[in-house]
């Protein structure tokens, strides 16, 4: 089967993620699966630059390892470690978040050594995928939809400079629907999770052969667009505002590193629509920003510039905190 890794729990409590014996035909056909969309092989050296305990970061050492090739473990991320590993271990993979990326491009990174960069945890900043494509090659960057519990979707960078923004087509073996706004995707059996002594959580996230995170997304001729999930959808004067689409924006205002958008209580709007960010861009740049470029009930009522957004230890924004003003 597969090691139980637990959710992150930006949005609640984690919860332990697990299979059930699934027995000897299915756990190859689970490793076959993504061993045939890397096509790993001994020659690859993996970076690992996020924690084991995580699934991501755990997947990629392993599949690399089964497939004979090496992982290179730098510790705890830190930048510099990563730039000299680049020419110490010259790595032919690399999974990254976009925090990772954000840093790394602070530095004067050597020629890129990667056949393949694979990214997700997070949405992108368009300015740092395109830093991204440039530095690595667009031929070499592939980016995927997933969670812990599986996977949805792969996107190679080509396929994203066509879209920009689309996190790609489903998974080979996956369908994806749309219901309600919710994603849902059905997978192979091998795919099948259960939550840790949760089986009402359990129940709830699947449907026959189909499950769902909660995260809200679209589909435009196959490719999947996200919108957010469903607790961080904010709900401003009755209208639907998604984090998702006021981020988009922002991110491409000028001097804007990373931004977040959240929902606040308002006693006159039910929620009123705030966005942190990181950058040189002032507050004032930035709200001028979004009346330009977001229809009005979109735009941020509260705007604040920090050093550094939260993140936690799968580099993924602590929204739960930047809505309670809670300082990380």
């Amino acid at each position: 089967g597969r090691p139980m890794h637990y959710t992150s729990g930006t949005t609640g409590r984690p919860k332990g993620v697990y299979t059930q014996g699934i027995g000897e035909a299915l756990t190859e056909a689970l490793w076959r699966d993504e061993l045939d969309q890397w096509e790993f092989t001994q020659a690859d050296v993996t970076l690992v630059h996020g924690p084991l305990c995580h699934a991501a970061p755990l997947r990629y050492a392993m599949l690399v390892l089964h497939a004979g090739g090496s992982a290179v473990l730098p510790g705890v991320f830190n930048a510099q470690a990563i730039a000299a590993a680049l020419v110490d271990h010259k790595p032919t993979h690399a999974f990254l978040v976009p925090s990772h990326l954000q840093r790394l491009f602070d530095l004067d990174l050597p020629v890129s050594p990667y056949r393949l960069v694979t990214h997700a945890g997070a949405a992108i900043p368009p300015q740092v995928k395109r830093r991204l494509h440039e530095w690595a090659g667009v031929d070499h960057v592939w980016e995927f939809y997933g969670s812990t519990e599986g996977q949805f979707t792969v996107c190679p960078g080509v396929d994203w400079e066509e879209r920009p923004g689309t996190v790609g087509r489903a998974r080979p073996g996956r369908t994806l629907e749309i219901r309600d706004g919710v994603i849902w995707c059905h997978t192979p059996e091998f795919a099948r999770f259960d939550y840790w002594n949760d089986p009402v959580k359990t129940a709830d996230a699947w449907d026959g052969d189909a499950f769902s995170v909660g995260d809200l997304g679209r589909l435009e001729d196959g490719y999947l667009y996200l919108e957010g999930r469903r607790e961080d959808l904010i709900i401003s004067g009755g209208v639907n505002v998604y984090p998702a689409e006021v981020e988009a924006v922002i991110s491409e205002c000028p001097g804007v590193l990373e931004v977040a958008a959240f929902g606040r209580d308002d006693e006159r709007w039910g929620q009123r629509v705030c966005v942190a960010y990181s950058g040189s861009a002032t507050p004032q740049t930035v709200g001028d920003w979004a009346k330009e470029n977001l229809a009005a009930y979109k735009r941020p009522k509260e705007i604040e510039r920090m050093d550094e957004l939260p993140h936690n230890a799968s580099g993924k924004v602590e929204r739960l905190l930047l809505a309670t003003g809670v300082k990380p």
